[in-house]
C-alpha cells in the first residue's frame, strides 16, 4: 500500500488536531478534579413563612482548609435582602441581632441552625413556597463564593 504525500499530511494534521482537541477537553476536567473547595455547604434549607413575613435560612458550613474562614456576606437573586443574624438570649427574652461575620474554623464546621445563627431573608422577588428551591450566594473572607441551593420547607419542619 502506498500513501501519498497529501494523505500523510492529512493524517498527520488530523492526528495533531485530535491531540489538541483531547488536551483541551481533559485539561479543565483534570484541573477541576484536583481543585476542591475549601468551604462546603450541607443540609441547606429555608423555613418559609406566609405572606410578606421574612424567611430564615439554615446550613452547615465545613472548612477543609488549614486556616479559619469567615462568612462575611450573603446575597440572593430570590430575595431583596439577605443578612446573617444571631438569636441572643437576654434573661427570659430573645432578640435577633445582625452579625458582620461568622467564623468557620480550620478543619471544622459551624451550623447555622434554629435557635442560633440564621440567614434572614426578606422581600422575596417572586412567589416562594414549600417545595421550591432558592439560591443564596455565601461570600467568604478568602474570596470564595458558594452558590448554594436551599430547599424551601414549611414552618413546622425543623430540618
Amino acid at each position: 500500500m502506498t500513501i501519498s504525500f497529501t494523505s500523510r499530511r492529512f493524517a498527520h494534521t488530523a492526528a495533531g488536531l485530535c491531540a489538541f482537541a483531547f488536551a483541551g477537553i481533559t485539561t479543565p476536567l483534570a484541573h477541576a478534579a484536583t481543585t476542591t473547595p475549601v468551604i462546603t455547604a450541607q443540609n441547606a434549607w429555608v423555613r418559609w413563612l406566609p405572606g410578606t413575613l421574612p424567611a430564615a435560612g439554615y446550613v452547615t458550613l465545613a472548612n477543609r482548609g488549614d486556616k479559619p474562614v469567615d462568612l462575611v456576606d450573603v446575597s440572593s437573586s430570590d430575595y431583596g435582602s439577605a443578612m446573617l443574624h444571631q438569636t441572643v438570649s437576654a434573661g427570659s427574652t430573645q432578640k435577633m441581632v445582625m452579625v458582620d461575620k461568622l467564623t468557620v474554623p480550620a478543619h471544622g464546621s459551624v451550623s447555622i441552625a434554629p435557635g442560633g445563627y440564621h440567614l434572614m431573608l426578606e422581600d422575596a422577588k417572586h412567589p416562594i413556597a414549600p417545595g421550591n428551591t432558592v439560591h443564596l450566594q455565601l461570600h467568604f473572607s478568602d474570596g470564595e463564593t458558594l452558590d448554594t441551593p436551599f430547599a424551601v420547607k414549611p414552618p413546622a419542619q425543623q430540618n
